[in-house]
């Protein structure tokens, strides 16, 4: 804690405006990263995890899940920590891990178990056997409670549909109430429709969070398998990308112009980029009306985590991130998604 508030003193008293007093502050990093097929090499017992088996199609041995779990705490070490040195984020939410056993695989790498790396994770009825998680600094996050909401069908031809549910969890940050809603969408395979449900689901679930406590801080986040533009998000969920159009009841969406302005992205789709993977707070997170607020926890800055190592160098896949497989092939890489990160700020007093 002593290296994050002496970085952003020394950041903040750089931007000292009209002889105001110069005031301290706290940092808190919140990220978001799609694993990409954390399995074991293990069958869990009616999970359709076959292909990630030592006899399976990507011939899932030890030895690449050993180096899958060392290239996902890289990640997850180096996020934020350039802003936060020797912090990184206090909260990361995750998806597409298969088990407790391979977050306690991954928290004991050493880059994360550094740091005392903790997580929140209950089983889900996906077919395939991927699950959300949340992955926490127990010095700058206090678990409350946990629960996984279920994505609920809601026509009777789908009554058999399963697919993975919404780990929410409360706690305390910078003595706050807050509680972040890990999302893995369903697949675009599945079509819009599914994803507009998970949209509808989320806001009513975002609703009752509030309803029974209206400070409490809502972060939902996760591979939404849409863009901020879709309807899922845009409608549905009413996660809006200028701030100046956010209403009660309404969440706000940073990313949204990342896309629609600049064209950037956290995947990629026959050359074109997405962004799927977001992270969207409620009202009460933001500085509305030009504020500049830091007396509670308020949305400082968001950015797309890019480092070099997490790109494709050279062949087809040139500048696209650098999967764990392609075309069939190990690459060793990281993910086909890049990891999202939101920067809190709060006034110490």
């Amino acid at each position: 804690m002593k290296k994050q508030n002496l970085f952003l003193i020394l950041f903040l008293c750089m931007i000292a405006v009209n002889g105001m007093a110069q005031k301290k502050f706290s940092a808190y990093a919140v990220g978001f990263y799609n694993l990409e097929n954390l399995f074991d090499t293990c069958h869990d017992k009616g999970k359709n995890d076959y292909q990630f088996l030592p006899n399976g199609s990507y011939k899932w041995t030890g030895l690449k899940y050993t180096n899958k779990l060392r290239n996902m705490a890289r990640v997850l070490a180096d996020m934020a920590s350039d802003k936060l040195p020797g912090v990184g984020c206090a909260v990361i939410g995750v998806s597409e891990v298969e088990n407790s056993k391979c977050l306690d695989d991954l928290i004991a790498q050493e880059p994360l178990k550094a740091r005392g790396y903790k997580y929140a994770h209950i089983e889900g009825p996906d077919r395939r056997g991927v699950d959300c998680a949340m992955l926490y600094n127990p010095d700058l996050f206090k678990v409350r409670d946990m629960k996984l909401v279920p994505y609920v069908p809601e026509q009777a031809k789908d009554s058999a549909y399963r697919t993975r549910g919404f780990l929410t969890v409360s706690g305390d940050m910078a003595g706050e109430h807050v509680v972040v809603v890990v999302c893995h969408w369903p697949s675009r395979f599945a079509g819009s429709y599914y994803r507009e449900v998970a949209g509808r689901q989320v806001r009513a679930l975002k609703d009752s969070l509030l309803r029974d406590d209206p400070k409490a801080k809502v972060f939902v986040m996760g591979d939404m398998n849409d863009d901020p533009t879709n309807k899922s998000m845009k409608d549905e969920l009413r996660a809006r990308g200028n701030i100046k159009d956010v209403k009660d009841g309404d969440m706000y969406n940073p990313w949204y112009n990342l896309l629609v302005k600049e064209g950037i992205g956290t995947l990629t789709y026959q050359g074109a980029w997405n962004l799927f993977d977001q992270i969207v707070m409620t009202p009460n997170v933001v500085n509305l009306d030009g504020r500049k607020d830091y007396t509670e926890l308020k949305l400082w800055r968001h950015e797309i985590f890019k480092r070099d190592y997490l790109f494709q160098e050279d062949g087809k896949y040139k500048g696209n991130p650098k999967r764990t497989h392609a075309g069939g092939a190990w690459l060793n890489g990281y993910s086909d998604h890049l990891p999202v990160i939101v920067y809190l700020l709060k006034e110490q007093r």
